[in-house]
């Protein structure tokens, strides 16, 4: 026999598919996200959803417009504020309420709370990918103080059903605005912790900086919206472009980084933070006495509103049609992050397999908005 020289026994290389998900721990929740790859190398992904699926648009056609408050809690609910916000907006805007100064002070406090409630969890689970736990008990540890604000407004801490059709369900506590202060001091002096904790970290900076460029172009014709679009060097924040609520009030920066990478996305939401404790402070400050509640009329037309607002994932979208009864016709959302994940092969594409928890922790995934 002639002897088989060990080229022979090298297979040649191939490109093949991985499932990640939906039971892998960078997911953050049930979907999966399918890469071929060609050895370490990323040359094509796939996201796939639905394994979260609750029929929500279609529950809202059984229930009566006040009791869908409760249930837009459940689409994220560590934004449950925002999505409470947008559908009782929507509302308003279809019958016409003229919604109390004071409330709509309120609620923009509230969603800001909430906002940086939501950047927290996301940076605590964003570092915990990354191998950074210090600053995933640090942001915890910060989320936990906003969230004592929100359930001093409305008694919950999760699920919170405070904003109603014409204003909120109660006024703020008296000394809320000394608490919310206090909480807001501690904050910002921790942030710089944050900072210096997470940006000196020669391991981030390699597995941030440069990774997951996606271009404005790219942004723009993907329908990208919110942080993953400011990071990609794209100004468009709708409390500013599209004002609502009592955002025209009040003095913001919008947050817009040129990197388009990892890292522009990270900085972006911890910019946002600075801008939402700004705005919280100001609000605070000229917040004027009244009522926190308006008239609701008892007829209700056939008619349809929409509402879209600034969500900390994107463009949060409510579409809500009346036929002249107490429920909804029908009822349409958008969800930023259905949207924001088709980004992934634009995304992905030519970077190794590691970068994967990187790039994709830094969309800030949501599962229960994306599917409904």
């Amino acid at each position: 026999m002639f002897p088989v020289t060990p080229e022979k026994w090298v297979m040649p290389m191939a490109e093949m598919w991985i499932n990640m998900g939906p039971q892998h721990p960078f997911t953050h929740g049930l979907w999966t996200l399918k890469v071929k790859v060609d050895g370490e190398t990323i040359v094509d992904s796939e996201p796939v959803i639905g394994y979260l699926h609750r029929g929500f648009e279609k529950l809202c056609e059984n229930r009566t417009y006040a009791q869908i408050v409760p249930i837009c809690d459940r689409l994220c609910y560590v934004a449950a504020m925002s999505w409470d916000h947008v559908y009782v907006s929507a509302v308003e805007n279809m019958l016409g309420i003229d919604v109390p100064v004071r409330a709509e002070y309120i609620r923009v406090i509230a969603l800001e709370i909430q906002r940086i409630a939501s950047h927290l969890i996301w940076l605590a689970s964003f570092m915990t990918d990354l191998g950074n736990l210090t600053a995933f008990l640090y942001a915890m540890r910060e989320r936990e103080m906003f969230l004592d604000l929100l359930q001093a407004l409305c008694g919950a801490r999760l699920t919170h059903n405070y904003p109603r059709i014409g204003g909120v369900s109660q006024d703020m506590p008296v000394n809320f605005p000394q608490q919310c202060s206090r909480t807001l001091d501690i904050f910002e002096k921790r942030m710089r912790e944050y900072e210096y904790l997470i940006e000196e970290s020669e391991v981030f900076r390699m597995r941030a900086q440069g990774v997951g460029y996606l271009s404005p172009s790219d942004a723009i014709n993907l329908g990208v919206t919110g942080p993953p679009l400011r990071g990609s060097g794209v100004p468009i924040d709708i409390r500013k472009h599209d004002p609502y609520s009592a955002y025209p009030d009040f003095d913001f920066d919008i947050c817009v980084e040129k990197g388009c990478d990892v890292y522009a996305r990270y900085r972006v939401r911890i910019n946002e933070m600075y801008e939402s404790c700004k705005i919280i402070r100001q609000a605070l400050k000229t917040i004027p006495p009244g009522p926190v509640i308006g008239k609701v009329p008892r007829h209700i037309p056939k008619a349809d509103g929409y509402a879209r607002t600034e969500d900390p994932r994107g463009e949060a979208f409510f579409y809500v049609q009346g036929d002249g009864t107490d429920r909804p016709y029908r009822v349409k959302i958008r969800s930023p992050i259905f949207v924001t994940v088709s980004a992934a092969p634009a995304m992905l594409k030519g970077y190794k397999l590691a970068d994967v928890p990187s790039i994709m922790g830094s969309l800030d995934m949501c599962l229960g908005e994306s599917d409904r």
